[in-house]
Parts: C-alpha cells; sequence; structure tokens
C-alpha cells in the first residue's frame, strides 16, 4: 500500500474533499453492486455535484491552477477532465452507464490532481500564494443525504 502523501497545510482541505469525491465513486459502484435502482444513485450523484463538486471545481480553477498557468500541461489536463466531468453530470442521459463513466472519470481524475498536479503547485507556489488558497477556500464537505443506498439495510439506523 502506498505512503500517505503529506500535503501543504493549504492544499490539506482540497485532498479532503478529493477524499469525498472518491467516497462519491465507492457509493455509485457500491450502488450497482448491490442493484439498486439506478434512478436513487442518479439523485444522490446529482446532489453531491450540485452542492460540492461543481463548487469545488470552480475553486481549483479560480485559485489554484493560475499558479501554474492554463499553459501548463497538468493544468490543461485537469481542466480538460473537469470539462469531461461536467459533461458526464449535465448530460441528460438517465443510464447506469453514465453513472459507471463519471465514477471512473472522478477517480482517475482526483488521483492525477493529487499524485501529479497538487505536487506540480506544491513546488511552484509561494508561501503567499499557499496561504491566499488557505484564507479563501471554505468548502466543506457535508453529507445531509437522507438515502444512503450505499449502506447494509441492518446498518441503517
Amino acid at each position: 500500500m502506498p505512503e500517505p502523501i503529506k500535503r501543504h497545510q493549504a492544499l490539506q482541505p482540497l485532498s479532503r474533499e478529493h477524499h469525498h469525491g472518491l467516497l462519491l465513486s465507492w457509493k455509485i459502484n457500491e450502488g450497482f453492486r448491490r442493484k439498486i435502482n439506478p434512478s436513487r444513485i442518479e439523485k444522490y450523484t446529482n446532489w453531491f455535484w450540485e452542492n460540492h463538486l461543481q463548487a469545488h471545481f470552480e475553486f481549483e480553477e479560480q485559485f489554484i491552477f493560475p499558479i501554474l498557468g492554463v499553459e501548463n500541461q497538468s493544468v490543461s489536463q485537469a481542466l480538460r477532465d473537469h470539462s469531461r466531468l461536467r459533461q458526464l453530470f449535465s448530460s441528460p442521459d438517465k443510464t447506469g452507464q453514465r453513472l459507471a463513466l463519471i465514477a471512473e472519470a472522478l477517480v482517475a481524475h482526483i488521483r492525477f490532481e493529487e499524485r501529479i498536479l497538487f505536487k506540480e503547485i506544491e513546488q511552484v507556489a509561494s508561501e503567499k500564494q499557499l496561504k491566499g488558497i488557505e484564507n479563501t477556500h471554505s468548502i466543506n464537505v457535508l453529507e445531509e443525504w437522507h438515502d444512503e443506498f450505499w449502506v447494509k439495510e441492518k446498518e441503517i439506523k
């Protein structure tokens, strides 16, 4: 098992949000494994997008990516990933296949940001830039969802 990545304090909240994004992908896959009606998974996925991921993407694009600049190859990749995920989340397609694509694309994107992009940012960001991120970031992931389809029935209280 790989050693956990130590992040600069300013990026740790974003990494925690990434953890919740990975949990979204796990929940989608767990819903499939449990043969949950895709419409239930869809409702949660849409809620998570509207209440968490959209704001996370916007924050990264406004405050994180400019540190390296849009011409940076890793930033270009992250922007392409964001665009692809926005398309998937906004697609009128209501099939389980779309949800599976979201789960897969989100995991790949988060792994890329954590393993590559954030490392690059930590190498070039000034303390002033990192402090600015820390002072500006206020996104919190709160689980307020009532239909926990990913939990075994007897585990639900």
